[in-house]
């Protein structure tokens, strides 16, 4: 069993209370517009942080990361970029990526993303893999709340999501 957090678009603001609530996870993973090596290295040395860099993001975060990240995790495959879309509005870049995942013998089951600061978790039924976004962890942006998101993956199930607000902006 692997615990997990997710966030998105800190914009170099990373809120302290993040890492209460990322206290009992294994994992941290940022999905982008980190906005600040400083924030990557303060969520490095508070747990393994998978992450890639988004639009914003300055050459201090591109240099040490990839726009997209491909990996597993347990009996999961995760396949995590910045700016990605949802079910039926994916940027058009990633639909063969998904028609060659969904072909293969290693399919693409989660896909995480973030950039549009809206919280979504949603079942794509024609890639047959969850999506998800976090929103927008940080305080720049048109969001109103700042969100999160914590899980679990056990085996091949991801279950036990949670959806923690940190507050208004």
């Amino acid at each position: 069993m692997t615990r997990i957090g997710i966030l998105s678009d800190t914009h170099g603001y990373l809120d302290k209370r993040v890492f209460s609530h990322f206290a009992s996870c294994d994992e941290i993973w940022h999905a982008g517009d980190i906005g600040s090596y400083e924030v990557l290295q303060a969520l490095r040395e508070f747990r393994p942080t998978r992450a890639v860099f988004g639009n914003m993001d300055g050459g201090d975060v591109r240099y040490s990361l990839s726009e997209f990240y491909r990996f597993r995790v347990e009996e999961v495959n995760v396949l995590m970029t910045h700016i990605g879309g949802y079910p039926g509005h994916y940027n058009p870049w990633l639909i063969p990526m998904f028609e060659r995942s969904q072909k293969g013998d290693d399919p693409i089951q989660l896909f995480v993303c973030g950039h549009s600061h809206i919280l979504k978790v949603q079942y794509d039924s024609l890639y047959r893999m969850l999506t998800m976004n976090p929103g927008a962890a940080g305080k720049q942006g048109w969001q109103t709340v700042q969100t999160l998101l914590r899980f679990v993956i056990d085996g091949k199930e991801i279950k036990d999501l949670e959806v923690i607000e940190l507050g208004h902006v």
